[in-house]
């Protein structure tokens, strides 16, 4: 398992607050086993979009090949667990795999009224998802699968850093949240794409991304300030419910949804969050377009914000000050003369996202397929599209890549002498850091297998000296070194 952490200090510590958990930026195991499951029993939403992760099909592919008894068992499951649409059915198996206790044996630990309401009617899932993982290799698809999972991390690491950055900065919040609460972003390249799903059980709040061709990052900016502020309007309940009458106004909002209708408390940060994303993006018409859509609350914190920017004090201290000060009758007068949307879509603002990534062509989209080749253990295609790499560009980091691939297909082989050549090669190509780390790792590692303690060292230094390398090789060189002194 492999995870990027995000933890950022950046002012003194609340009273009443302690050191946060850590976030993270990782992959799950339990949901990768999960997907894998359904899509070899049947789960085919947006199959044949192009936005799909090529690991989806490989996998699918390479169970396709194997004899798997259960699951016929899981593709009785699937059938009698069909949804309405694509999002509800994804959802479940989110949820399932987010609350069990992962592999081996997708069971559960919590007692019965804790565990999700969508989860407890698929409880039967858990045995045969149990034999699949044994039966389908899932230990081994998921430790293959990692270098495609971890290059699409890679693309995620400093936007979702720099998000942190941006929020923690806003609300003057240290690291990511509160003693025992934790927030993680969860890649699964196996779901279908353009998906976002958010989920919040007891203490910890995640967020499962899927592929998209731009990358997700105001969603996640969004889900990180409800991780945040969420626990500020149940901390202040009290004094939040003295000003709940307003919710009245809000059940005419035809545009607004029955959860923030039916949760007062959750209404309120949401009318906070629009506020503070109209700040964070400079954008003061969108308090008006939240304001439409229901969010009432959204003009009073829009004037409240500029207020607390002026004075020293956490959010997290500043809140209930904020909140006290909310007039119901000037609220309530506020409130009368709106005239809300008729439809969801009507007035929403446009989240400010970076523009969608083209499509790979030439030898970015041969180095895809020669990656989908290598996973796929398909040695002499993979070599083929590397190769060919080589003829299509003359950009040194592409080629970097290929050498790199190469390298990786010379080890599949068994060839280590082919190996060392071509990773070494690589390094002379001026690559980027993910393959510049990695070249370093693999050659540290064949120098330790040669018995050349100090060589393997070097190189595993090196890997730690390469400034962008992914926590994953890092871990990597880290256990290399520490076997350089055993």
């Amino acid at each position: 398992m492999f995870r990027i952490l995000f933890a950022i200090a950046l002012f003194a510590l609340p009273a009443w607050a302690s050191p946060a958990e850590a976030g993270s930026l990782d992959a799950s195991e339990s949901l990768f086993t999960v997907m894998a499951a359904i899509n070899a029993a049947g789960y085919k939403a947006d199959l044949s979009s192009p936005n799909n992760h090529p690991l989806r099909e490989a996998i699918q592919q390479e169970l396709a090949k194997r004899q798997i008894p259960s699951l016929a068992k899981i593709k009785d499951f699937f059938d009698k667990h069909r949804k309405r649409t694509d999002t509800e059915e994804l959802s479940q198996y989110v949820s399932f795999a987010l609350s069990c206790t992962g592999p081996p044996n997708f069971g559960f630990a919590q007692r019965d009224v804790d565990i999700p309401p969508d989860v407890s009617v698929m409880r039967d899932l858990s045995a045969p998802l149990a034999a699949f993982y044994k039966e389908a290799n899932i230990p081994d698809l998921w430790k293959r699968s990692q270098p495609a999972i971890e290059q699409y991390i890679a693309r995620y690491q400093d936007p979702v850093i720099n998000a942190v950055l941006q929020v923690n900065g806003y609300l003057r919040q240290v690291t990511t949240g509160f003693k025992g609460r934790t927030f993680r972003i969860l890649i699964e390249l196996q779901a279908a794409p353009n998906q976002i799903q958010t989920r919040s059980y007891s203490d910890d709040y995640t967020i499962v991304i899927t592929p998209s061709p731009e990358l997700r990052t105001f969603d996640i900016r969004h889900g990180y300030l409800h991780y945040l502020l969420d626990p500020l309007s149940t901390r202040y309940q009290e004094i939040l419910d003295r000003k709940k009458s307003l919710i009245d106004h809000a059940l005419r909002a035809e545009a607004l949804g029955d959860a923030f209708k039916q949760d007062y408390l959750l209404l309120v940060t949401e009318s906070l969050i629009k506020a503070v994303e109209s700040r964070l993006d400079h954008r003061p018409q969108e308090i008006q377009e939240a304001l439409r859509q229901g969010y009432i609350l959204a003009p009073y914190f829009g004037d409240a914000l500029p207020v607390y920017e002026k004075q020293e004090s956490s959010m997290m201290v500043y809140y209930k000050e904020m909140v006290q000060a909310i007039d119901v009758v000037k609220e309530d007068q506020r409130l009368t003369t709106v005239q809300f949307d008729k439809s969801a879509a009507a007035g929403r603002a446009v989240p400010v996202k970076a523009a969608p990534e083209p499509a790979p062509t030439g030898a970015a989209k041969t180095l895809q397929d020669a990656e989908s080749a290598f996973l796929a253990r398909d040695a002499a295609k993979a070599k083929a599209l590397f190769l060919k790499i080589l003829e299509q560009t003359d950009k040194k980091s592409m080629h970097a890549s290929a050498y790199n691939g190469l390298g990786r297909t010379a080890l599949l082989e068994k060839d280590l002498d082919a190996a060392e050549r071509l990773f070494e090669k690589s390094l002379e190509s001026e690559p980027e850091a993910f393959d510049k780390a990695w070249d370093h790792v693999y050659l540290g590692r064949l120098s330790l297998a040669a018995g050349d303690r100090e060589a393997a060292a070097k190189h595993f230094e090196a890997a730690l000296d390469v400034a962008g390398a992914t926590e994953k090789a890092r871990q990597e060189a880290q256990q290399g070194l520490q076997q350089t002194k055993e």
